[in-house]
């Protein structure tokens, strides 16, 4: 016997197919309106790929040379036939940011030129260091700024002891000859560099700076241990009245009244004594006062602040300034080569200014420094003053100095290669 088939479930059937092929028919449908993968909604323009001096120069040609001796702005754009009155223009448009007539031999510049026949000059950019520069815009009318490429900080630790010269110490540990003169700077009031000794030891915490991969120079001292004579120096950085100066363990300031000597790393030639054969004269004489001997042109820096009471010339002195410090300081420096810019009666001076510089003028037969030093108006050994102190930590500064003090010596005592120090 046949079986019949519902009609019921056969409608259903029907419809069901019907839906599913409309549902097909609308998905196809708007996956072809579905934008392709590939096409970029709302296109954003890309932006020009800025040099490290702060401009493109994806369609301009760059020239790059070292200034040679006695080369000046106009030697420099000579090559690219920049008629005079343009860089008299440039010149003057740069007096306020930069003199052109400072240029100097062996500093880098680059020319940035048009890619055209014409090679029209676009951007000049004269670099003053390895990190400062200055910008000459002639694209329209001429515009001079300054910039600075930018500079990592990478914190390092070095320690040695003095074997015979704290250069020799630096450049042993492989370590930046520019670490002396700071460590001369931070403890010049309390250790004379001239009388290392062997066995003297030193650790100091400082930043690197670095353009790109290289090494550019010495950032801040972060921390400093140095022993001799006996007797530990530490010099602990903390900011105090805007300035960011060094102190002791106890607080006390480094920088002193007036530093140990008027010329870095000079050798003393002469002492301070009641009779000495005149080299010039052939005769017994006092000598009051020390005698650095250095190479001609050596700057000389006052040993604090004051004012110039003096500034002259004299048969004996030859060119000499005298600077009043207060009312029972003064000091005095001779046979100087020339002043520095403007040194003259009247000018008022800080300490470690460069106030002039090494000669041979008057009585004198090779370049040195003839250094006076008065207290009261009596002449006394300058190697042998007492000098006062400046100004310690201020009451309300003295729970933060002692964290500070504390982070420093923790770190004085636990980083770098050397060995520990005591804190």
């Amino acid at each position: 016997m046949r079986t019949r088939k519902n009609p019921v479930i056969f409608y259903k059937l029907i419809l069901l197919t019907i839906f599913i092929i409309t549902v097909s028919i609308l998905l196809k449908g708007i996956l072809k309106s579905k934008p392709d993968d590939k096409t970029i909604l709302n296109p954003v323009s890309s932006k020009p790929v800025l040099n490290q001096f702060g401009f493109a120069e994806d369609s301009l040609t760059k020239h790059s040379y070292v200034v040679n001796r006695n080369e000046t702005l106009s030697d420099i754009l000579a090559p690219y036939h920049l008629a005079k009155t343009n860089v008299s223009e440039i010149a003057i448009a740069s007096k306020n940011i930069f003199d052109v007539r400072k240029i100097r031999t062996g500093k880098t510049y680059h020319i940035y030129t048009a890619d055209d026949s014409l090679m029209s000059v676009k951007y000049m950019v004269y670099e003053k260091d390895p990190v400062n520069f200055v910008i000459y815009d002639l694209n329209d009318s001429v515009r001079v700024y300054e910039g600075k490429k930018n500079v990592t900080i990478k914190k390092e630790t070095k320690a040695a002891t003095i074997n015979t010269s704290l250069y020799v110490a630096l450049e042993e540990s492989k370590t930046d000859i520019e670490l002396a003169i700071r460590l001369s700077q931070i403890y010049a009031w309390q250790i004379d560099f001239y009388r290392l000794q062997k066995g003297d030891k030193f650790k100091i915490i400082y930043e690197e700076e670095y353009v790109d991969s290289q090494m550019v120079g010495i950032g801040k001292v972060l921390g400093a241990y140095f022993y001799h004579n006996n007797k530990d120096f530490f010099a602990i950085p903390f900011e105090q009245d805007s300035i960011y100066q060094y102190f002791d363990e106890n607080g006390n300031s480094l920088r002193k009244e007036f530093l140990k000597t008027p010329i870095e790393f000079a050798r003393i030639s002469s002492r301070y004594t009641s009779r000495r054969l005149h080299p010039i004269l052939k005769v017994y004489r006092p000598h009051y006062g020390v005698d650095y001997a250095a190479p001609t042109g050596t700057p000389i820096r006052t040993v604090g602040d004051g004012t110039v009471v003096e500034a002259a010339y004299g048969k004996a002195n030859g060119r000499y300034v005298k600077i009043k410090h207060n009312s029972v300081y003064t000091t005095m420096y001779l046979h100087m080569s020339g002043f520095a810019k403007g040194i003259k009666k009247g000018t008022k001076v800080k300490q470690g200014q460069v106030i002039g510089y090494v000669g041979s003028t008057g009585l004198a037969t090779g370049p040195h420094l003839h250094f006076i030093f008065y207290i009261n108006g009596n002449l006394v050994d300058p190697l042998k003053i007492e000098l006062p102190p400046s100004h310690p930590i201020k009451d309300e500064l003295k729970e933060k100095f002692e964290e500070q003090k504390f982070k420093v010596l923790n770190e004085l005592n636990t980083e770098g290669s050397g060995e520990k120090h005591p804190a």
